[in-house]
């Protein structure tokens, strides 16, 4: 019997996961909560496009209400929701998985496998740092953006090269080119700092993640964003591993003015190599949701004062999400103005 799949979170991400393993041969079962989504895939099948190429595969997809139904139990179940979502996902995910030898995948933005882990046990959970990235703007159809040559990486809690993440990762290979890695943490610290630089500032702004590095005024921002978030990771004990290719200590010396305008080089020459697309953050803002920044930079923030760390950027985009509310929130290359002035003259 092959390897049962459960993803918790049809939405752009495990919809391109789920539809790619899928056409690949894998069984796979897609959960979500957005019933016309749901609906959209049971008659039409789920619709694939954009860097991944067009496709429309037949695939299983059920709403929360019929997952009490399933027969037989997961092997892997994927949590594939927004981070204030974490734990009933897992838990639902948990519910339905094979014991023992089922593993629950960390499949999010944020720093959230210890909450994962504190549902499923450490001993059940791995890691998997998403580099991929997609849009879902309609039913049953999803967008890949992303032109990236490494997809995931795969990861034990305390940086084993286990035989489970080596699997995943093997199985992860049929969407995008994955790999182990034994510092999961560094990994997730560098990716948060992609995310906190780049997230909240289109959700403001209304720019695309290439135009976030590739303009002045949202590029410096973004660098002293991600100072913060590298000074923090560090505080805590890991190693951040490079973000956009670069290395983490660039960012660390650029705030300080420090070989700034090679950063920012190097910022844009990468933006003009990867495609754009519109982060998550974005997304959930253009469709009226509540946004995920108190995982995200808000995370940050809150770590930093935990280890006396300064973190006046990255409070600043909090209060200046936070002052719009959920589903108000219109972007506007205004909104950045406030953080455009704290940037050294």
């Amino acid at each position: 019997m092959g390897t049962r799949i459960g993803i918790v979170g049809a939405g752009a991400i495990g919809c391109v996961v789920g539809g790619l393993l899928t056409k690949a041969g894998r069984d796979v079962t897609l959960i979500d909560q957005w019933p016309e989504h749901i609906e959209a895939m049971k008659t039409r099948g789920l619709r694939l496009s954009g860097t991944c190429g067009d496709h429309t595969i037949p695939v299983r997809a059920l709403h929360l209400h019929e997952v009490q139904g399933l027969r037989e139990p997961f092997d892997l179940a994927f949590v594939a929701v927004k981070s204030y979502d974490t734990e009933w996902a897992t838990q639902l995910g948990l519910a339905y998985l094979r014991r023992p030898g089922g593993v629950v995948v960390d499949f999010q933005n944020g720093i959230n496998d210890e909450r994962v882990a504190a549902v499923a046990g450490r001993e059940r959970t791995l890691g998997c740092v998403i580099t991929i990235s997609a849009g879902l703007y309609e039913p049953g159809h999803a967008t890949r953006t992303d032109t990236g040559l490494v997809g995931f990486k795969v990861g034990e809690h305390d940086g084993a090269d286990s035989a489970r993440a080596r699997d995943l990762a093997r199985i992860l290979n049929e969407v995008a080119p994955s790999t182990v890695t034994t510092n999961l943490w560094g990994e997730r610290w560098s990716k948060l700092a992609v995310n906190c630089m780049a997230n909240p500032l289109a959700g403001l702004s209304g720019l695309g993640s290439a135009e976030v590095r590739s303009e002045a005024a949202p590029r410096r921002i973004a660098i002293h964003l991600a100072a913060e978030v590298i000074r923090v990771g560090r505080a805590l004990g890991h190693e951040i591993e490079p973000l956009f290719g670069l290395e983490a200590q660039r960012f660390v010396d650029a705030a300080a003015g420090r070989g700034l305008e090679e950063v920012e080089v190097d910022m844009a020459a990468e933006a003009k190599r990867r495609s754009g697309g519109r982060p998550s953050f974005l997304q959930d803002v253009l469709k009226g949701r509540r946004t995920e920044i108190d995982y995200l930079n808000g995370y940050v923030s809150e770590q930093g004062r935990r280890v006396g760390v300064p973190t006046p950027f990255n409070d600043a985009v909090v209060a200046e999400v936070h002052r719009h509310g959920v589903g108000t929130l219109r972007p506007d290359p205004k909104n950045l103005e406030p953080l455009a002035r704290m940037l050294p003259r």
